[in-house]
């Protein structure tokens, strides 16, 4: 993989000789003078030696050569083993104060790594960078790469002991019961034969059901789901079990436990049997609340739907007024200056009494649009939806920070209180009925009735879907929160609990005053300026005018065509001739073994007796599988000798969505640094994001309809540079911000690119995005669709 190419300032910053070091080199000669600089300034910017001389970057040697005042190539006759270079290894520790890791080195470094690192970070790569860091800052060199996979090893391995020993300290003994049986007996039933069991032994396990991912909308899965809420919850786990373990390694270990089969889970601790307990619990509660807000807004959806076709049927069966409503039309343009009386009345037979009748007819008759929908919407919700969302109540508990919201949660509290009143309409005359602002608008005179003895009085049915639908948008925008969840918290707890105490250090992070009114000041005298600039700079664009018209005031000159380079199509012949048409599977294959990509991959349950070679080809499979959408049933069926099983074996064991996105980082990298200049110019600092709507079968929560594509599936969002590289992807929602999904991919890209410009379509175009960028350091460049008809 190519080496990405020091410039001036880098080399000037680490690989200048300082007075002191140019004395240690001074009594040098030759090839020995060049390699004890050379080695030097290694050792003083990355706290070790080089490896070989292929570490070395060729402008870092010419660089220093040409302060020692030797040839570059006398570095090719340096003696890189022997007794020199040992004793120029042992001149330059001495001189930078560092020693050589020692036994009790090793032990302390290992505390360290389990006590500050270990217990917060479980990737090996990322632990063995803290290592190096540490080892620098006790000025320790550190130890051999198979040394220090041993350090990493045992600091993780002490770290996880210490953390399990923790959780299980804070289980009950009738818990730690409950999780044992549960593993058994899910391996029980998995050890008997099919078709021995009893009456009532053809249901699943219960630790299977507990695993299985929801299916789509529907009252059925939404009761499913609350049973598995149910059986996870009768094992009795405190809430707080996990309160002081990092998010990291309570993800590891629920990815660890959700692979396992249930015979080599009890092979396992049981605090990590119970983070896949703990966090199904978690997933299953944000599964509900969405099951809630998806069925809410289905029941509305369908008496809309279900009310505008009654609506437009019952007018296609009344005979005359097609007739009477063109002869008003035709009447109308014929004579667009004449009046109502004059024109309109004449064109009807009967005139103004003829209209008057059909006004009164569909006053007295015809149905009003939203008092039907909302007559239809409670029909529905009573006869179907109810039973389900009733339940909820019973399962899930919800609050609020904010008072203002306040009447929602009582108004759920009395709905669950009055849920077996059998056949009551009304609520009783002394209940306190609490009023929010849903029930006003629309739903006022649909939720209180007159009732025989003209008491007006609150419709218990027509209340309780007016409250769910309060829930439903509250919930949306996290006014309402649920106790347990993960996604739907208390959105408290996504705010840093120590920024107070850590101010100064996060707004040195973002380079920014400490003093709003400084950055609002900046900020004012920058947009003076640029709008200043642009305003002197655009009547001076010969392919820019200005005008007051109809069509627009702004109007640009088409640019000319520019010409096709001249060698063009020869090289797309060359490139033709030479390669043809490469397979999909073969630039794969090609970009792991120039990468290495696979290397970081490692099996979620922390083991693994596959080799290296085989481990690659069956990931490399599964992979195609999955990107070309062939699936991996159609793959397993070529002529390469790995089955179905095993595939599959790979897939749930080693593709995570973690290593998934480690690949396509490290792929992303190895094209930036294996670009050349000359070729490909400078590297780019913006990326245009946008997403795809990709269809998918309604058979879980993530398909959601689509109003602008007109179908179900989700959307992918993508952040692509300039020489069209995408550096970043992510799943959300159809109905989600996407200007929330484009900061997020610009700030958590994970690759070596720095983004400093961000272009987006219209729905860029956001206050809240503008101000979030700018504390970010990086531009919000979005495209304005109706610039011409806007104005500053």
């Amino acid at each position: 993989m190519a080496r990405t190419p020091l410039d001036l300032d880098e080399l000037v910053e680490h690989w200048t000789l300082l007075k002191d070091e140019q004395a240690l080199v001074s009594g040098k000669r030759g090839a020995t003078r060049l390699g004890f600089a050379v080695l030097l300034k290694f050792y003083t910017e990355y706290g070790r030696f080089p490896r070989g001389r292929a570490e070395l970057a060729g402008e870092a040697v010419e660089f220093v050569a040409r302060q020692v005042q030797v040839p570059a190539s006398e570095l090719g006759f340096y003696d890189w083993t022997g007794r020199t270079v040992e004793y120029h290894r042992a001149q330059i520790r001495e001189h930078l104060g560092f020693r050589e890791c020692s036994v009790a080195d090793a032990e302390k470094l290992t505390a360290y790594l389990a006590e500050h690192v270990a217990d917060k970070e479980r990737r090996p790569e990322q632990v063995r960078v803290e290592l190096l860091a540490r080892c620098r800052a006790e000025s320790i060199e550190p130890p051999t790469a198979g040394r220090c996979d041993r350090i990493v090893g045992a600091a993780l391995r002490a770290a996880e002991e210490s953390l399990t020993a923790l959780i299980s300290s804070r289980l009950t003994v009738e818990s730690t019961e409950r999780i044992v049986a549960l593993a058994a007996g899910a391996d029980q039933d998995d050890a008997e034969p099919a078709g021995g069991g009893t009456e009532g032994e053809d249901a699943p396990p219960v630790l299977a059901k507990v695993k299985e991912a929801p299916g789509n909308v529907s009252l059925e899965t939404m009761l499913t789901e609350i049973d598995k809420l149910l059986a996870v919850r009768a094992i009795g786990l405190p809430r707080d079990l996990f309160i002081d373990v990092a998010p990291k390694v309570v993800a590891g270990w629920r990815a660890r436990a959700a692979v396992e089969s249930p015979s080599h889970l009890r092979t396992h601790p049981v605090p990590l049997r119970v983070t896949l307990l703990h966090e199904r619990e978690r997933e299953i509660t944000d599964t509900l609340v969405e099951l809630l807000i998806s069925t809410v807004h289905r029941i509305g959806a369908r008496a809309e739907r279900k009310v505008t076709e009654q609506l437009v049927n019952a007018f296609k069966k009344v005979s005359g007024k097609e007739n009477i409503l063109f002869k008003l039309a035709e009447a109308s343009l014929g004579t667009p200056e004449g009046t109502v009386r004059q024109v309109v009345f004449p064109a009807v037979s009967g005139g103004e009494a003829t209209l008057r009748e059909l006004v009164h007819e569909f006053k007295t008759r015809g149905p009003v649009y939203r008092r039907t929908v909302q007559t239809t919407l409670k029909a529905s919700y009573t006869n179907h939806y109810r039973r389900g969302l009733i339940r909820l109540l019973d399962v899930l508990e919800f609050r609020s920070s904010n008072h203002t919201h306040r009447p929602v949660i009582e108004a759920l509290a009395l709905v669950a209180r009055y849920a077996n009143a059998g056949n009551t309409t009304y609520y009783p005359l002394g209940e306190t009925v609490p009023v929010h602002k849903t029930m006003g608008g629309d739903w006022a005179e649909v939720v209180h009735r007159t009732d025989k003895r003209g008491r007006r009085r609150v419709v218990r049915m027509v209340y309780e879907v007016v409250a769910f639908q309060a829930l439903r948008d509250q919930l949306k925008c996290k006014e309402i929160w649920v106790v347990g969840a993960d996604k739907w918290r208390n959105p408290d707890e996504d705010l840093p609990q120590d920024f107070e105490a850590r101010r100064a250090e996060n707004y040195r992070e973002l380079r920014k005053p400490l003093d709003a009114a400084v950055f609002v000041d900046e900020l004012r005298e920058q947009m003076t300026a640029e709008l200043t600039l642009l305003n002197d700079q655009m009547p001076k664009l010969s392919w820019l005018d200005i005008a007051e018209r109809k069509s627009g005031a702004i109007r640009l000159t088409a640019a000319e065509a520019q010409p096709e380079p001249r060698n063009l199509r020869k090289v797309k012949a060359e490139v033709q001739r030479r390669w043809g048409v490469v397979p999909l599977v073969d630039m794969l294959k090609e970009a792991v073994l120039r990468t290495g990509c696979l290397d970081a991959v490692t099996s979620v349950s922390g083991g693994g007796s596959l080799s290296p070679e085989v481990l690659a080809e069956r990931l490399l499979l599964v992979i195609y599988a999955y990107g070309t959408n062939t699936g991996i049933k159609a793959v397993a069926s070529g002529g390469h000798g790995h089955t179905e099983d095993e595939l599959r074996y790979v897939r749930r064991r080693y593709l995570s969505a973690e290593s998934a996105r480690a690949i396509a980082v490290q792929i992303a990298n190895a094209t930036f640094a294996a670009r050349s200049a000359e070729l490909w110019g400078q590297g780019s600092t913006a990326v245009a994001s946008d997403s795809t709507h990709v269809r998918a079968y309604d058979q879980n929560l993530f398909t959601e309809w689509h109003s602008r594509y007109g179908g179900r599936g989700v959307l992918i969002c993508w952040h692509v540079e300039k020489k069209s590289l995408a550096i970043h992807s992510q799943l959300i929602n159809c109905t989600a911000s996407e200007v929330a999904a484009m900061i997020e991919g610009a700030m958590r890209h994970g690759t070596t690119m720095d983004v400093e410009a961000n272009y987006t379509d219209s729905h860029g175009q956001s206050e809240i995005g503008f101000g979030v960028t700018r504390l970010l350091n990086f531009d919000l460049l979005p495209r304005i669709k109706r610039i011409n008809k806007v104005k500053l």
